[in-house]
């Protein structure tokens, strides 16, 4: 993984490159040291960006049970810890078009205080569970490539996470 230089300016913000699927895996790791219950993480990048790889690492680093997979088809999996963290869980809301409205069904909001809560594809459906978050955007080389190079940019919003220090995921 290689880091941007880091901006005291922007102490919520982190640009890493990736070049590897492994390195996705452990940038997820890493970031699962500075989540705790009631985070709210949202990855967005195109299809086959490694959101889901990246969120592989996040539930081997909080310890939980069960395969990390996508949700496409089931929209949400719960994935209970196996020591004394929070649950992952993992939404994928790339099928759901009806914003919070229709994200309330899932009862996010019930999760959130107890969870961390992962969701893919959820920008302009689930900013509005609360002002604390942090974005992942993953951004790929489109069409007929084999490069496993990823750009990500990490950002945090709201008071939670004026006070992370993202330049820890580039060690």
């Amino acid at each position: 993984m290689e880091a941007a230089p880091h901006n005291p300016a922007e102490p919520s913000s982190q640009h890493l490159t990736i070049t590897s699927p492994d390195q996705m895996k452990e940038l997820g790791r890493r970031l699962a040291k500075l989540l705790r219950a009631g985070d709210l993480v949202m990855l967005s990048g195109e299809l086959g960006a490694g959101k889901t790889t990246l969120t592989r690492g996040l539930g081997e680093g909080l310890g939980v049970r069960g395969a990390v997979t996508s949700p496409t088809f089931v929209i949400a999996r719960v994935h209970p810890s196996l020591g004394d963290g929070p649950p992952l869980v993992h939404v994928d809301a790339y099928r759901l078009g009806g914003g919070l409205d229709e994200m309330e069904d899932l009862d996010l909001d019930v999760s959130l205080t107890d969870s961390v809560i992962v969701v893919e594809w959820g920008e302009g459906k689930v900013e509005e569970l609360t002002d604390d978050r942090l974005q992942v955007v993953i951004h790929r080389a489109v069409g007929d490539t084999t490069d496993e190079v990823r750009h990500v940019t990490l950002t945090g919003l709201g008071e939670r996470w004026t006070r992370a220090d993202l330049s820890v995921l580039s060690a």
